[in-house]
């Protein structure tokens, strides 16, 4: 039986796409030996008094606001930004990565195919390239699905970009919740035979079988909860922090 960690989960919202309401959520994992861990920063800091044109398939306006920002987010349950131990880097997309510069103390974690292709120049990267391109940030460069620390598992997802990542982790008492990420952003799309290929999904077979990667991980091991990385209907069904799931 793999391991399981006396880990809390807290869920960020770093903003909204609107009018309808889509999350744009960021993630902390508290582990009983006091390692804080980020998964994903939110949009950049700039974009709260001077928001981007329309974003995503949809064009859905984006909405930030002061309370929004990861070092707000992380100041309501007593963090900084320097307290993070890692930062589980999922992508480079802008919604994703647009804080990174401010985690100069903590170990990056980002697949290596997606952090190659793009220092390389893949597009869709280059919108937050400021932010995570940066001598003073310390990246570690993994390949395919790795047990990062007890309890928290990386899994490869490409198909959305190359090298997306999502995040199992193993909680006491709520038993393995998913952060599928951008690989499955709405519980609408978990067949993935049937499930809509969003025009930002890079790779078509890719994303579908991610997909599937993801339900045949989420069947094995008796996930109860899994969270999308866009969902609007699903996220006021959560807790957000200060609330935690353990």
């Amino acid at each position: 039986m793999p391991q399981k960690a006396n880990v809390k989960l807290y869920l960020f919202q770093l903003g909204m796409l609107q009018p309808l309401g889509v999350p744009i959520p960021g993630y902390l994992i508290q582990t009983i030996d006091k390692h804080n861990v980020m998964v994903d920063s939110g949009l950049p800091y700039e974009f709260i008094k001077n928001p981007p044109g329309p974003m995503g398939p949809a064009q859905l306006q984006v909405e930030v606001h002061e309370e929004d920002h990861i070092v707000n987010r992380l100041a309501t349950i007593g963090l900084h930004p320097d307290d993070i131990d890692f930062l589980i880097v999922t992508h480079f997309d802008a919604d994703h990565a647009g804080n990174l510069s401010l985690f100069t103390k903590a170990e990056l974690v980002v697949q290596l195919e997606h952090y190659e292709v793009s220092l390389a120049g893949y597009p869709r990267s280059q919108r937050a390239r400021e932010h995570w391109d940066r001598p003073d940030l310390h990246y570690r460069q993994v390949e395919g699905d790795i047990t990062l620390l007890p309890g928290i598992e990386l899994i490869k997802t490409s198909g959305h970009v190359p090298g997306h990542q999502s995040v199992l982790v193993r909680l006491p008492n709520s038993g393995p919740v998913l952060l599928a990420i951008d690989a499955v952003p709405t519980a609408a799309m978990m067949d993935a035979e049937t499930r809509t290929i969003m025009s930002n999904d890079d790779d078509e077979s890719q994303t579908r079988a991610s997909t599937r990667k993801l339900a045949e991980i989420a069947e094995r091991e008796g996930v109860k909860l899994i969270i999308h990385g866009h969902d609007a209907d699903q996220w006021p069904t959560l807790k957000h922090s200060p609330q935690f799931y353990d």
